[in-house]
């Protein structure tokens, strides 16, 4: 389905400004955006892929991850084809690059009505904009969103954090939590690799924490791009500013798309990773993609007191009152 898009401003002679994501492309008539997803149509912007899902299904929350969302329960996780970004190493890169490759646009229409009504179906606390990305589908997702919080379900976003201070303030009412994927803390890493820039994502993160969303921070360890202690202790310390109470996930990379050539990461650079955030001051900090490793785990950050046992996206053991630690009293920072 498409729909008239919304954060958009007409220009002279047919040409319109998208102000959704940091890139903020000027689209020419009968164009696209970078995104492939909206189109301008004689001086009128329109989504593509409004209500056209390429993907649906309930996950582990733990699975996007979110680790301080709702434990243990089911997210009902959807999302349309496109993505800002064209990242190498993109692990869902048929459905993310699709409309850029080929200008299709595939999936099964859905209206927001009903995806919040199977959610609730399906017992899931929350709604995951997941997969691709959900800044390029926010009509979607606004809509969605707006009626999921008036049924009682918590909505997170998964995104590179690449969207504009107004789409930010906009969804922000109906938005609980964010899973931002920082990358790497470097320029060139986000300019060769992405084809994006770092300071976007960084004002985003800021604009997010100012907005009182929840933020966790996902890093993707790939060998000899982000791994150096210099780049990692940036974004610990990066985060820390943020809040020290900012969970930050590092997982570990496997050889997929245009990045065939490279190992996978070795266990001990995510433990290394691991402890620099540790020493940044971080109270949460996690290991990822590898299942049964301690790095999984959360401990109080008071006592020391293990909260949570996982294993991979299974939770073995909840040891929590509330959102408290059982021996301290001391409260687990998130949604619960």
């Amino acid at each position: 389905m498409i729909k008239e898009a919304m954060l958009y401003e007409k220009l002279s002679e047919g040409r319109v400004r998208c102000v959704l994501c940091a890139h903020r492309c000027t689209v020419e008539p009968g164009k696209r955006g970078m995104c492939g997803v909206r189109e301008n149509k004689e001086g009128v912007l329109y989504s593509l892929v409004y209500g056209t899902l390429i993907a649906e299904n309930i996950d582990p929350i733990e699975k996007k991850p979110f680790f301080h969302v709702c434990p243990a329960s089911g997210s009902y996780s959807i999302a349309t084809v496109g993505c800002n970004f064209s990242c190498d190493f993109c692990q869902n890169h048929d459905i993310s690059q699709m409309p850029r490759a080929t200008r299709m646009i595939s999936g099964e229409d859905f209206m927001p009505t009903e995806i919040v009504a199977k959610a609730k179906k399906s017992g899931s606390k929350t709604i995951a904009y997941t997969y691709t990305e959900p800044t390029i589908y926010f009509e979607l997702a606004y809509d969605t969103a707006k009626i999921a919080s008036e049924n009682g379900l918590i909505n997170v976003f998964v995104t590179n954090g690449y969207m504009t201070t107004e789409a930010i303030e906009t969804i922000a009412p109906y938005l609980s939590a964010a899973n931002v994927d920082l990358k790497s803390f470097r320029d060139e890493f986000y300019k060769k690799r992405c084809g994006a820039k770092l300071n976007p994502v960084l004002e985003s993160l800021k604009k997010m924490k100012e907005k009182g969303i929840w933020v966790e921070i996902t890093t993707l360890l790939i060998p000899t791009l982000n791994d150096s202690d210099e780049e990692l202790k940036d974004i610990a310390g990066f985060i820390a500013g943020l809040g020290r109470e900012t969970p930050w996930h590092i997982s570990r990379f496997h050889p997929q798309f245009k990045m065939q050539n490279l190992p996978a990461t070795p266990v001990a650079s995510l433990h290394r990773a691991v402890a620099i955030g540790k020493q940044a001051g971080l109270k949460y900090v996690y290991s990822g993609n590898v299942p049964g490793d301690d790095g999984e785990n959360t401990y109080c950050s008071n006592c020391g007191n293990l909260l949570i046992k996982r294993y991979g996206f299974r939770i073995i053991n909840l040891n929590l009152k509330g959102n408290k630690c059982t021996k301290c009293g001391t409260e687990l920072d998130g949604i619960f």
